[in-house]
């Protein structure tokens, strides 16, 4: 939403539990160092920072400002982050630097993996469950194969009492192949009412795996494939460059409207 510069808390929270989409986001208006900023809120709370959030609205200010290609900065919680656009119609396409990574500890992958209804058996080998955050912390835990990715089946209580026990955003379990330089991935988060959900792309879970990937394998790039089994593909393409990770992918518009408070 375009204009949100006099919206609360309550309001915001309120519009964003009505549209019940993974993230809804407000534009207010920016300072010295920012373009504008980004308030992006969940049906449960405001995020500090979240990925796909980021890229649309890039995408929505731009074509809002009447601009084919632009460089922005925005300013969310988390702290300022870059963002490009470049628009074709309702096609567009958008990156963004993300915050310096921040290794949390390793976790206990059984009891990851439980949340997921999944087994320790299931977990890699050689790459431990981690709480790893560039902007918003994410669970990740590498499972063994396919198969596993496939079957996981989260169980609400458990879900939620990890993402809140370590203020994580999702549990992003994936299959990894540092050596190709890809990845399969699935996001799971919690909504109101014990509801567990899944995202068709998290822009701010790529991130992360991106860094986690890069310290343990030295791999600087790698494309994460979401959303298959939902019907929903999505591909994010992520790059390290310096201390901040890039995170991008394609943008469309779908619908534009007015909203009157």
């Amino acid at each position: 939403m375009h204009d949100a510069d006099l919206l609360d808390d309550a309001t915001m929270l309120a519009f964003a539990r009505e549209t019940k989409l993974s993230e809804t986001t407000f534009v207010q208006a920016g300072d010295a160092e920012a373009d504008y900023r980004n308030r992006i809120w969940m049906m449960t709370r405001e995020l500090p920072f979240a990925g796909h959030p980021s890229l649309g609205t890039a995408v929505a200010v731009a074509r809002r400002r009447g601009e084919l290609s632009a460089r922005y900065v925005q300013r969310t919680p988390a702290g300022l982050q870059a963002c490009e656009a470049q628009l074709a119609g309702r096609l567009a396409k958008a990156s963004m630097l993300q915050e310096p990574a921040a290794f949390g500890p390793e976790l206990d992958a059984a009891e990851v993996l439980a949340a997921i209804g999944l087994t320790a058996a299931d977990v890699h080998p050689e790459l431990p469950a981690q709480l790893v955050s560039t902007g918003a912390p994410q669970v990740l835990v590498a499972l063994s194969g396919a198969g596993a990715l496939a079957r996981a089946r989260p169980s609400p209580v458990l879900l939620e009492a990890l993402l809140e026990q370590h203020e994580a955003v999702t549990v992003y379990a994936a299959v990894c192949h540092p050596e190709t330089g890809h990845a399969d991935a699935r996001a799971f988060f919690s909504s109101p009412g014990e509801v567990v959900e899944e995202d068709p792309a998290t822009g701010s879970a790529a991130g992360p795996l991106m860094a986690y990937l890069a310290q343990r394998s030295g791999i600087a790039a790698l494309t994460i494939d979401q959303g298959v089994g939902m019907g929903r593909p999505s591909r994010l393409d992520c790059s390290v460059e310096g201390d901040r990770v890039r995170v991008g992918g394609d943008v469309v518009i779908l619908a534009e409207g007015t909203v009157t408070l």
